[in-house]
């Protein structure tokens, strides 16, 4: 028992003597023998409730994006029915000035009221414009504002405790970019510049009206604008329909006003019966350079009618073959297409055993210069179309819906599948081909003139791709 309390006794005093030895080393005395304690604290604590403040800025921009993101895709939607009351109007306003006693005092104010209405829809969407621009200046401050405060933050404390608001603040900038790339592309379209890299979406269905002829019975045709055009014509726009896939003619409009009010401009009979036969056939010609380019009826070639000197080439396509069109019409054995590139072809061989094959035309020689054999079955295809040098292939989804589900880069060569879907309008569709002056999708869909806006993914962006 005496040896337990000795024992303790020693202990004891071993650690009251270590103690006092660390608490002498970080501390000092008087000379009374008084033990004093320096505590030594940082300048400054984490300043948490700067944190705070940050972190609720950041909420706040986001709602604010959200705003403005949703705000732009109503101005489309806007733009698209402004368009449509104006296009309208101005019809009825040529057909009162062409037959004023047909129309009563009462008509003239109705007129009047819906130009009150339109000017009123401009202004409108002028101060929403404005406001959105204003807006996005504002965001771009604030987050420029949290960027500065951040990088002090992490200069100063654990970054540990930051990267967590950085990586908000990360996402914030780049739901700005987003928006502010979707504005300009609706408002400032970067025409004949391929800085993307690839489709992104395509906008809903614009729906022009029934063809020229009014005739709902002209299921097969196109319409569209000249994809490099000769200067003055750049506002032309052509149109052919009829109830096969025979092509007999070509008729042009100035503009698209005119061609909403039927108003020739110019037409070119591809057939005289005492004279020529330059008939195509298929919905799959487009107009580069006032030139036509289609499949020549008369025999299996690809052909082009020069609408300035009204004279006609073709030439055959070795290996090409009749047997393999679209999935929705007939005799669409060679489809001729047009980007910021230059011109192109697709069809099938039976070597390929119905594989799309993607062809280069030289302009110049009227020759396939280059081709590039694709993994696609060309009757599986809907239609196909060209943007940058990438060609898009489109299939079904179901009666309202098509998609984008595959594209080949001539580029780097490479294939690539994915989903773009867009609306039909109508369940199927002859004619669809991409301009590369507006960047818009042209369709002749059951007679009815057709067109989508093309958005892209602009380099930088962190959306899909479609392009691998």
């Amino acid at each position: 028992m005496i040896a337990t309390l000795l024992y303790f006794v020693l202990v004891r005093s071993a650690v009251v003597e270590g103690a006092l030895s660390l608490w002498t080393e970080g501390s000092g005395g008087d000379p009374s023998g008084e033990c004093t304690c320096e505590a030594f604290l940082p300048n400054s604590t984490f300043p948490i409730g700067e944190l705070i403040s940050l972190e609720s800025t950041a909420v706040e921009i986001n709602h604010k994006l959200e705003i403005e993101i949703s705000k732009v895709e109503t101005y489309e939607v806007k733009l698209s029915i402004y368009i449509a009351k104006i296009t309208n109007l101005t019809v009825l306003i040529k057909l009162m000035e062409n037959n004023p006693d047909s129309y009563s005092e009462l008509h003239l104010e109705e007129v009047k009221i819906k130009i009150m209405q339109v000017e009123a829809l401009i202004v409108e969407l002028q101060a929403s414009l404005q406001t959105t621009s204003a807006v996005l200046i504002t965001i771009r401050e604030q987050i420029s504002v949290m960027v500065s405060v951040l990088t002090q933050l992490e200069i100063t404390y654990d970054k540990n405790l930051v990267l967590v608001t950085r990586r908000e603040y990360l996402i914030l900038q780049q739901k700005l970019e987003a928006c502010e790339i979707r504005h300009n592309e609706i408002f400032n379209p970067s025409i004949g510049i391929c800085n993307h890299s690839g489709i992104r979406r395509i906008s809903k269905p614009i729906i022009s009206q029934l063809n020229a002829d009014l005739n709902a019975g002209f299921k097969y045709g196109g319409w569209g604008k000249d994809s490099k055009p000769l200067p003055g014509s750049e506002n032309m726009h052509w149109y052919y329909g009829f109830t096969d896939t025979l092509v007999s003619k070509i008729t042009l409009y100035s503009d698209y006003y005119k061609l909403i009010m039927r108003q020739v401009f110019k037409k070119h009979e591809l057939y005289d019966r005492y004279k020529y036969d330059w008939q195509g056939t298929g919905n799959n010609y487009i107009v580069r350079e006032n030139t036509l380019y289609y499949q020549f009826r008369p025999t299996f070639a690809m052909a082009k009618f020069n609408m300035t000197s009204a004279t006609a080439q073709y030439k055959a396509i070795p290996n090409a073959s009749t047997r393999f069109s679209y999935h929705y019409s007939a005799n669409q054995n060679l489809d001729f297409a047009a980007d910021e590139s230059g011109l192109w072809v697709t069809y099938a061989t039976e070597d390929s055993k119905g594989k799309l094959v993607l062809g280069r035309i030289n302009e110049e020689t009227f020759e396939v210069e280059k081709v590039w054999q694709t993994s696609i079955f060309k009757p599986s295809v809907g239609n196909s179309f060209m943007v940058c040098g990438v060609l898009y292939a489109t299939r079904s989804v179901d009666s309202k819906t098509e998609e984008i589900f595959y594209t080949f880069d001539t580029r780097t060569e490479k294939e690539s599948y994915g989903s773009v879907p867009f609306e039909k309008f109508q369940d199927s569709y002859v004619y669809l081909d991409y301009n590369p002056t507006d960047q818009k999708l042209y369709m002749y869909n059951n007679g009815y003139y057709v067109s989508y806006h093309v958005w892209f993914n602009q380099e930088g962006s962190r959306d899909k791709l479609l392009i691998g």
